[in-house]
């Protein structure tokens, strides 16, 4: 079979010709049906410092995908062939600290799919038992193959309640998006967008976002505190990881309120006003992964239940073969979330 994988400490990926996996022990095997291109991917793809301090080629890439389980391995008890089934990407190790204080999002020995491990950009996968979530049957093949970074937005937005609320979204790619959805669904009063992409704004105004703002052209904090009556937003989901985007969003959440970080920055040390966060008693979380397993129980029932509608975000569907298109797509910041088909 064909898989896409990096096999050389340089920019680029192959289409390469390997064997189908060995069925394992607490293991299952998957027919992949869809696979969606993650940020990550793309950065391995590029081969960036970060990809190159982590990936060890050759490895096959991808974390996103959905399938139908073919076969089980030895021990498997909760899973069955026929199961309709997406990939959570975090291997845990189910005994450390934070595993075993239900935090296993943050376990110290976690392997990610496609980066430590080999991943889902091939017709047929192995992998443990607990990372193929179960999935309704309702939800299409490209929607359930987006699931994993549909969870971070879930994560992200439901650190507190969201109904009556206005929130903010600094930052519209497919996560950002996604949690404008989410705030949706869930019911916030208003969502106001900032992005500096008009391609990514109309996406955010199709995801049904109330405001949307540009900071080439719109001054965000005087608009923002304007259309708060001074007072600020409720919740800030800072989904850009840009240098800028940090000390504004403490500027513009009211006191009392909480900030939840996505994006990652360029440089981890940024100079933030400390006296600002601890005197409007801001309630700050980092989001890493998603909650195992409570945020794919969340994300179950707001799919099933038909309230979460994620589809405008899915803007291109390529055959896997065609990864080279997709990445240079991906390149352009012309697309969404960008699904690859794989099997029907």
């Amino acid at each position: 079979m064909q898989a896409i994988a990096k096999v050389e400490r340089a920019p680029g990926a192959q289409l390469i010709e390997v064997n189908s996996p060995e069925i394992k022990p607490g293991h299952v095997r998957v027919k992949v049906l869809r696979t969606s291109v993650c940020g990550t991917d793309f950065h391995i793809f590029n081969w960036d410092e970060w990809s190159q301090g982590r990936i060890h080629p050759p490895r096959i890439l991808g974390h996103e995908m959905c399938g139908i389980i073919t076969e089980v391995g030895e021990g498997v008890s909760e899973r069955k062939v026929g199961d309709y089934v997406a990939s959570e990407s975090h291997i845990v190790c189910g005994k450390c600290v934070q595993c075993l204080a239900g935090q296993g999002h943050v376990c110290k020995n976690t392997l990610i799919l496609g980066v430590d491990v080999d991943g889902v950009f091939a017709p047929d996968i192995v992998i443990p038992e607990a990372n193929a979530r179960l999935t309704d049957t309702s939800v299409s093949p490209e929607i359930a193959s987006i699931q994993d970074p549909l969870g971070n937005a879930i994560h992200a937005a439901l650190a507190t309640p969201l109904e009556g609320r206005t929130v903010l979204v600094m930052g519209c790619g497919p996560i950002g998006l996604f949690a404008i959805a989410v705030c949706k669904a869930m019911g916030a009063k208003q969502t106001i967008a900032v992005e500096v992409s008009p391609y990514r704004l109309n996406l955010a105004e199709a995801m049904g976002a109330n405001v949307l703002l540009n900071p080439k052209n719109d001054n965000i904090e005087k608009t923002v505190l304007e259309y708060t009556g001074g007072i600020g937003v409720d919740v800030v989901l800072e989904m850009s990881g840009h240098p800028s985007s940090l000390n504004q969003a403490i500027n513009l959440v009211r006191s009392g309120g909480r900030l939840s970080l996505f994006g990652i920055y360029p440089k981890s040390e940024i100079e933030v006003n400390l006296n600002e966060i601890i005197f409007k008693g801001l309630l700050i979380q980092g989001t890493v992964g998603r909650k195992l397993y409570e945020t794919w129980d969340q994300m179950h029932e707001l799919l099933s239940s038909g309230k979460l509608n994620v589809a405008p975000v899915i803007t291109h569907t390529l055959h896997y073969t065609e990864f080279a298109e997709g990445m240079e797509l991906i390149r352009s910041g012309n697309c969404g979330k960008l699904v690859f088909h794989v099997a029907d």
